[in-house]
């Protein structure tokens, strides 16, 4: 069974940076794809990053080039290294995984964005 566990939220400072890390802790195959998704008070989910199994990644136009995802081989581990915070990064991140037509979703952590 999978079970995606999230760490790493908090608050931060604006400019400052954070790490988040998502694992499955109940299995040991690999994803075919694992990436996050954020959510606002008040606003639809967003797509934040994503890689997939050769290392590619993608990312949402709001975070490129301030935001990294990266796994770990195994592809069980995904990470988000997010720098540059402003207040408007302010959400509960969702950690989202896929094997094949399946999908998962951890229960979320949240990040403060504040002085």
């Amino acid at each position: 069974q999978v079970q995606l566990v999230e760490s790493g939220g908090g608050l931060v400072q604006p400019g400052g940076s954070l790490r988040l890390s998502c694992k499955n802790s109940r299995s040991n195959f690999a994803f075919t794809a694992m990436g996050w998704y954020r959510q606002a008070p008040g606003k639809e989910r967003e797509f934040v990053g994503a890689i997939v199994g050769g290392g590619v990644t993608r990312y949402g136009d709001s975070v490129k080039g301030r935001f990294s995802v990266s796994r770990d081989k195994t592809m069980s581990t995904v990470y988000l290294q997010m720098t540059s915070l402003n207040p408007e990064d302010t959400a509960v991140y969702y950690c989202n995984a896929k094997n094949g037509p399946v999908e998962y979703w951890g229960q979320g952590t949240q990040v403060t964005v504040s002085q």
